[in-house]
């Protein structure tokens, strides 16, 4: 499985869950993409859904992502 990653733009009426300008890795789900929504392993470190206009899409070196999973476990 590809993991990838979304930068934080805005977390209105989710302050708690989600913190602006920080990663989140994204877990696919073409089912919520249809309600643009995405599915994010947030702060409690569960996955939830958001609004994708929440989230900004960026690209990451392979290394980059590596150690971002690496810590993760």
């Amino acid at each position: 499985m590809e993991h990838k990653f979304l930068l934080c733009v805005d977390n209105e009426g989710y302050e708690a869950s989600l913190e602006t300008r920080k990663l989140y890795e994204k877990i696919p789900d073409r089912e919520v993409e249809r309600y643009n929504q995405v599915r994010i392993i947030d702060e409690s470190g569960e996955d939830y859904l958001y609004p994708c206009k929440f989230f900004a899409p960026v690209r990451l070196p392979m290394q980059t992502k590596n150690k971002i999973l690496e810590r993760a476990v």
